[in-house]
């Protein structure tokens, strides 16, 4: 199963209802499917406001290997972290049933 990605779609400088909704149409008929896609404003009145559709995409093999790449340094350095605290604690109080007495990495 590939992970999906959020991908933003803005819909900007359109004059017309017809050239939003012809727009529109056109952004739709490209998204993939189960995109789950949403219209919302984005914004403010300083730098304008428009339109965002946001839907999701599965990720490209690009996307895939620079996750693969950086995956286990980041593993690494939150068992690092993990290992720190726990010198720095000691043993964990552990809860009534838990045999477990050392921190561990979850997720």
């Amino acid at each position: 199963m590939s992970r999906m990605v959020k991908d933003f779609v803005e819909i900007k400088d359109v004059t017309s209802l017809d050239a939003l909704i012809d727009r529109l149409v056109a952004v739709r008929e490209g998204l993939p499917d189960g995109g789950q896609a949403e219209v919302r404003m984005r914004g403010d009145d300083v730098f304008g406001r428009q339109l965002a559709v946001s839907f999701f995409r599965p990720q490209t093999a690009e996307e895939a290997e620079c996750d693969a790449r950086y995956a286990t340094a980041y593993r690494e350095s939150r068992q690092r972290e993990l290992d720190r605290l726990q010198a720095e604690l000691g043993v964990v109080c552990s809860m009534p049933g838990n045999r477990s007495r050392r921190l561990r990495v979850v997720g």
